[in-house]
């Protein structure tokens, strides 16, 4: 009897504990209020029905602008002599990239003599033909083929010089390779002492202008349907995840890569300090808006804690509430609430953290 009226004395007694320790907990937290300087510094944000946004994560690459690059072709064979700049460098439009002896060079040389060897005696056979016309000594026909003659050897040279201007030839039978537009050295298959051969087709140099460039997203054929022209784009890569490149679908290829099974879209990205490079790996996001609304908040107000997602409702300074909402969705700096807010409600999303240890702890 007497271990019965002890069991009972102890259960009345754990039961007021607890109803006591719930009303210090319930008193803390209708208690707590902000102090002037955390009002200064606590932000908030109203719950608002907008459009339910979906995202899709691609991986893919960035690439130059195909209408902005040029591929560098040997226009001549003959042994490299210098070569002036390296992979990655910016060159200017016109600059020297590498100089290549050339026996076919010497030869243009010789054409270019005989040329002008060719027109000086042409010339001088005309003035003779024509003194001797004036003398009576010959026929009208013998002055005009002299004149043909000298027109023949004035286009003749005039050819020669035009394929100087074009080879960039200089004296000792030297070949420049000249950059033709401004831009980096995105590809470079050359070296000082290489041979290269006169039937050589492959190019030497690449040149891209990279201020603006193509972000390139493999599409799954299971969303293809999502994927239209115009969609919002945002890229990051690895060298610097936290920067967002911002950009739309451009093009949309309508055809499967047999070898990675996915179709490929293109973003124009605006490339101004040259942060995105040819050939890096890229994560691209495309978000499109969906047929439908729902309440949705700033992502940072949203506070997880214990597997489970909370946000502190702000009534007024006196009167905050930690609630327990369902996630729906998360878009960027949005996510979308499936249960747990109303319309208008106040969340905190700045200094929620705070907030939330002083009121739960």
């Amino acid at each position: 009897m007497k271990n019965k009226y002890y069991v009972l004395s102890t259960l009345f007694l754990g039961l007021a504990m607890s109803c006591t320790e719930k009303k210090v907990v319930k008193e803390i937290t209708e208690n707590f209020v902000l102090t002037a300087t955390m009002v200064k510094t606590t932000t908030t944000a109203p719950a608002l029905i907008i459009p339910l946004k979906n995202q899709l994560n691609f991986y893919g690459k960035i690439t130059a602008d195909n209408n902005k690059l040029i591929e560098v072709f040997p226009i001549v064979g003959g042994n490299v002599v210098r070569v002036n700049v390296e992979l990655g460098d910016y060159v200017n439009k016109g600059q020297i990239l590498a100089i290549i002896r050339s026996t076919e060079i010497a030869d243009f040389e010789k054409q270019l003599f005989d040329a002008k060897n060719d027109l000086l005696v042409t010339k001088n056979n005309l003035k003779v033909t024509q003194e001797l016309f004036e003398g009576k000594l010959n026929s009208e026909r013998e002055v005009m083929e002299a004149k043909s003659q000298v027109e023949k050897a004035t286009s003749q040279l005039n050819r020669m010089e035009e394929t100087y201007k074009i080879y960039n030839i200089k004296a000792g039978s030297i070949y420049e390779v000249k950059a033709p537009i401004s831009g980096f050295v995105i590809e470079k298959h050359i070296n000082s002492d290489m041979l290269l051969r006169n039937d050589k087709t492959d190019n030497i140099f690449d040149i891209a202008q990279i201020n603006e460039v193509w972000a390139i997203a493999n599409i799954n054929e299971s969303d293809i349907n999502q994927v239209k022209i115009g969609e919002n784009a945002s890229v990051t890569t690895l060298s610097d995840p936290d920067k967002i490149h911002s950009g739309k679908v451009d093009k949309i290829f309508n055809i499967i890569d047999p070898e990675t099974k996915a179709m490929k879209v293109r973003i124009i990205l605006k490339n101004p300090s040259y942060l995105l490079k040819p050939e890096m790996r890229a994560t691209i996001k495309l978000s499109y808006t969906e047929d439908k609304s729902m309440i949705a908040i700033p992502s940072d107000a949203v506070i997880f804690d214990k597997s489970k997602n909370y946000v502190m409702i702000y009534h007024n300074k006196n009167n905050i509430e930690t609630r327990q909402v369902e996630v729906f969705r998360q878009v960027d700096n949005l996510t979308y609430i499936s249960n747990g807010l109303k319309v208008n409600e106040k969340v905190i999303n700045h200094n929620q953290l705070l907030i939330y240890d002083a009121i739960n702890d």
